[in-house]
C-alpha cells in the first residue's frame, strides 16, 4: 500500500488539496449534521443535487455537501495518506476501491441488511477486488462499455448491428465509402481509450489471464498481441484530431453527427442527448472476435456506495446511503444517467440501450479488464502512448 501511495502521490499530491478537509463536519448548534458526499462522476452532479434536495427535505437534520473533483481516485489516495477519508464515498468498482478496502478504509457491510437487495453478481465483483473476506461497499449502479451509434445514419446506410469483428470492420468501411466518419475518438484524455481497450481485452485475453499473470504463468506479450493490433485497426477509422480532443468535445461531436459511431460507455448518453436532444442513439457491445457466441458485453459496478471506517457520524451517513439505495431513487438515477441498476427489481427500460438487454438476460457479460490492473500501472497512459507511437512490442513489454 505504501508503494502504491508513493507512486500515485508523487505527481498528484497537490490534487488532494482540492477535496478539502476531513471526513465529516461536526454538528451545528441546532443539532444539524453536515456530511461530505464525495462522488467521482462529473456527469452525475446534477442528478445527485436533485436526490440530495429530496433527502434533505425528508431529513432536515442532515445536510449533504456534494464534492466532485477531477482525478478522484488520486484525490482519495491523497486524502487516505492524510487520514481525511470523506464520510460518504461514491466511487467506481475498480482496483483503487480494492486497495482501500484491503487497507481498512471503509466500514464492513457483510452483515448489513441493505446488502440483501443487491444483485449478488455485483457483490461478488467488488469482493473479488478487495479480497479481504468483507463487503466494504454496496453496489448502486452498473454500466456497460459500448459502441454508441447514430440510428438515423445506420438506417440511411442500410447497416445492421455487427456481431463479429469482421462485421464491425465491414460496417466501418461502408460508412467511409459513403463519405461519413466511422468513429469519433478523444484520446487527448487518456482514459477515453479504455472503452475500446476493455472491450477487446476482456473478451480476448482469456478468463484465466489475471490468475495466470499473478502466478507468472503468462504475460501481456502472450495474451495482448491481438488486443493491441485491433486497437490500431480501430484508430484507422477515426478522422478527427484524436489526441487533441477531450471527452466533452467528443460527446458534442458525435451528438452533432460528426461520426456514425462512438466507442464509449452508456454513461456518455445523457451528455450526448443534452448536446442534441433530437439524436436517436443506440448501443451495442463491441464484437471483439469473429465468434459471435463468445463476444460479451463488458459491464461492471459503475458506482458503489461506502462509508469511511472513521466516520464521525456513521448513523447519519448510513441513512443517506440507504436513501440512495431505495428503489425509487435508484430508478431516478439510472433513468437520468442511462445506467443499469445493481439493486434488484429496478430495471432500465430506455430504448437507447434496449439492444443491450439480451446480454443481461443471457448472462453474456464480463467485467472490466482495467479494474484488475494495479493502479500504479496507469494503464490508460500506457495505452495513449502506444496509440501515438504505434509500437506494439514496446507497449506489450
Amino acid at each position: 500500500m505504501k508503494k502504491l501511495l508513493g507512486t500515485v502521490m508523487s505527481g498528484f499530491l497537490a490534487v488532494g488539496l482540492l477535496a478539502g478537509c476531513g471526513g465529516g463536519n461536526g454538528g451545528a448548534d441546532d443539532g444539524t449534521v453536515t456530511l461530505e458526499f464525495f462522488q467521482f462522476k462529473s456527469e452525475a452532479v446534477g442528478t445527485y443535487d436533485q436526490l440530495i434536495a429530496k433527502f434533505e427535505e425528508e431529513h432536515p437534520n442532515i445536510k449533504i455537501e456534494q464534492n466532485n473533483v477531477p482525478e478522484s481516485d488520486t484525490v482519495l489516495l491523497s486524502r487516505l495518506s492524510q487520514n481525511q477519508i470523506p464520510e460518504i464515498v461514491a466511487m467506481n468498482g475498480n482496483s483503487v476501491y480494492g486497495e482501500m478496502a484491503r487497507g481498512g478504509s471503509f466500514v464492513d457491510f457483510t452483515d448489513d441488511e441493505s446488502k440483501d437487495n443487491i444483485i449478488p453478481a455485483y457483490i461478488d465483483m467488488i469482493n473479488q477486488l478487495a479480497d479481504n473476506g468483507e463487503t466494504n461497499g454496496l453496489p448502486h449502479s452498473t454500466n456497460a462499455n459500448t459502441v454508441l451509434y447514430n440510428k438515423t445514419k445506420f438506417e440511411e446506410l442500410g447497416l445492421e448491428i455487427p456481431t463479429t469483428w469482421d462485421e464491425l470492420i465491414e460496417v466501418a468501411e461502408v460508412i467511409e465509402a459513403a463519405g461519413e466518419t466511422p468513429f469519433y475518438s478523444a484520446y487527448g484524455e487518456a482514459w477515453t481509450a479504455l472503452p475500446p481497450f476493455n472491450a477487446l481485452a476482456s473478451n480476448l485475453h482469456g478468463d484465466d489471464f489475471f490468475e495466470k499473470r499473478h502466478a507468472e504463468e503468462t504475460t501481456f506479450a502472450d495474451r495482448y498481441q491481438e488486443v493491441s493490433e485491433k486497437m490500431l485497426t480501430l484508430l484507422e477509422y477515426t478522422d478527427n484530431d484524436v489526441f487533441g480532443t477531450n471527452y466533452n468535445q467528443a460527446n458534442s461531436a458525435f451528438a452533432n453527427g460528426e461520426s456514425v459511431m462512438y466507442m464509449q460507455g452508456v454513461w456518455a448518453i445523457s451528455q450526448v442527448e443534452t448536446a442534441n436532444p433530437d439524436i436517436e442513439i443506440g448501443a451495442f457491445a463491441l464484437p471483439a472476435s469473429n465468434n459471435a457466441d463468445e463476444n460479451r458485453l463488458v459491464s461492471g459496478v459503475d458506482t458503489l456506495l461506502t462509508i469511511s471506517a472513521t466516520a464521525n457520524h456513521p448513523e447519519e451517513a448510513k441513512t443517506f446511503v440507504n436513501f440512495l439505495l431505495e428503489e425509487e431513487n435508484v430508478q431516478f438515477y439510472i433513468d437520468e444517467q442511462k445506467l443499469f441498476s445493481a439493486v434488484e427489481n429496478v430495471f432500465q427500460e430506455d430504448p437507447t440501450v434496449a439492444d443491450l438487454q439480451v446480454h443481461f438476460e443471457e448472462g453474456t457479460i464480463t467485467s472490466f479488464a482495467d479494474h484488475y490492473y494495479y493502479p500504479g500501472m496507469q494503464v490508460e497512459n500506457l495505452i495513449q502512448e502506444f496509440l501515438i507511437n504505434k509500437d506494439v512490442d514496446q507497449f506489450l513489454q
